[in-house]
Order: C-alpha cells, then sequence, then structure tokens
C-alpha cells in the first residue's frame, strides 16, 4: 500500500472508479480520510486514484478485484494489512440485462445480478468488518429508488436484500459502537448506469417525478454517506435513508 498518514482516518469504497463511487471517495478524502478503492477496471481506477491524490492530498491505494468472489474480498483484505478501517461504502453493483430467453436465461440474469449487487456488499463487509474501528466504525450501503417501488426486476429485488441484511448488520454492530446504514439514491443522471440506455426521454420523466425538479448528482449521494460517516452520525443505524428528491416518500 501507500504511506499512509498515522493519523488519518481510513476509508474503504468499492465501486470508486467513476460515478457515485468515485465523489464519494473524493468527498470523504475531502474530510481527511485516507481511501482504498476498489474496482474493476484497473484503467479506470487508477485515474480516479489519481484525481483523488491530486484534490486532496491524501493516501489512496486502488486495488482492482472482483468483489463477487472471494478472492476478490480476500486481496482487498490482504491490502489492508491489519489497518483499521473507519468507513466502508459498499458501493459496487449495476443492472444486468438479460441475455436471450427461456429459463436459463432468467436464471442467469438473476443469478449475476445477485452476484453483481449483493454478494459484492457481503464478501467485501466480511472481509472487512475484523478491521472495522469498534467503537466508531461505519457501514454503508448503496441501494436503489428501485428496491422502494420496483421497476427492476431482478435488480430491484438484489437491491432490496441489502434493507434486510443492514438490519442484523445494525444488530450485530450495535453493541460494540458501529453503524450499518443503507442510502437508497434515486435518479443520478452523472454516472454510466444506463450505458447509453437513456433517451432524454427517459431522463426528462425520471425528473418530473422528482418534488425538486432536478436530476440527482453523485455528490448529492457522496454528502449523505459523508453524514453518515461522521459524528453526526453516531446515532443513525438500521436505517434506509432514501436521497431521490421526493421521488419516493418517506417510508
Amino acid at each position: 500500500m501507500n504511506d499512509h498518514g498515522e493519523n488519518r482516518p481510513l476509508a474503504v469504497v468499492s465501486g470508486a472508479g467513476t460515478g457515485i463511487g468515485a465523489a464519494t471517495a473524493l468527498a470523504l478524502a475531502g474530510r481527511g480520510h485516507d481511501i482504498v478503492a476498489i474496482g474493476r477496471r484497473a484503467d479506470v481506477l487508477d485515474r480516479a486514484a489519481a484525481d483523488i491524490r491530486a484534490a486532496a492530498g491524501v493516501a489512496v491505494t486502488a486495488i482492482a478485484a472482483d468483489l463477487s468472489v472471494p478472492e476478490g474480498a480476500e486481496r482487498v483484505a490482504a491490502a489492508l494489512a491489519g489497518r483499521a478501517v473507519d468507513v466502508l461504502v459498499n458501493n459496487a453493483g449495476g443492472y444486468v440485462g438479460r441475455d436471450g430467453q427461456g429459463l436459463t436465461a432468467v436464471a442467469e440474469q438473476w443469478r449475476a445480478t445477485f452476484e453483481t449487487n449483493v454478494l459484492t456488499a457481503v464478501l467485501l463487509t466480511e472481509a472487512v468488518l475484523p478491521l472495522l474501528r469498534r467503537p466508531g466504525g461505519r457501514v454503508v450501503l448503496l441501494s436503489s429508488i428501485a428496491a422502494q417501488r420496483g421497476g427492476g426486476g431482478p435488480y430491484s429485488a438484489a437491491k432490496a436484500a441489502l434493507h434486510g441484511w443492514v438490519m442484523d448488520l445494525a444488530a450485530q454492530l450495535g453493541p460494540d459502537g458501529a453503524t450499518a446504514n443503507v442510502i437508497a439514491p434515486g435518479y443520478v443522471a452523472e454516472t454510466g448506469f444506463f450505458d447509453g440506455r437513456m433517451t432524454p426521454q427517459g431522463h426528462a420523466s425520471r425528473v418530473a417525478q422528482t418534488l425538486v425538479g432536478r436530476a440527482g448528482r453523485p455528490q448529492d449521494i457522496a454528502d449523505a454517506v459523508c453524514w453518515l460517516a461522521g459524528e453526526s452520525g453516531g446515532y443513525v443505524t438500521g436505517q434506509i435513508i432514501n436521497v431521490n428528491g421526493g421521488s419516493v416518500l418517506g417510508r
């Protein structure tokens, strides 16, 4: 790993190469955290890490890993070399399309969606939990508005699985003074999530569903993570935090 500041807290962020993950890593770095940035694409991740170092002047370690398999999470844990983790942000995930027809295609899409959105969070969290600072550690899971209102098929179901799991995590960590929460973003335009699938009409429709008349920005989600990660978020645990501009009202 890179040389770290002896007294700086450490944040581990998955899916940190672009979009919400990159914005979150940069925001936490701006608050004085060293960063371990994890992603699948080494070139994209290295560029994001360089940008964070230049902007915030903290130590940033980039780890290219597939977190849907145990070996990827184990690689991250080994790279941490026993250092205490103050904040873990499970942002890795994404939409998986169906390739073909029939039950085999259905099973493959559902299995891949679960691996991409649930196992990535579960395996990384389990690998890092022994290093999570007690008291004071924070675990944040990134879900989606789709888990609240549907519309995403297997993606909605996978993200909703994180909502149930965070309650167990919060109960496990609470006695040690650590917290676990889910942030469920609404439509965030400045990401690669839709990967060319978003039309101008689709964008306008999603903006019209908000009460504030705009799409979300990665910084909106990063700010919510920073609140949970800070001292002021210490009495919040086991919660689903909706950041969606009013597209889905509190429930």
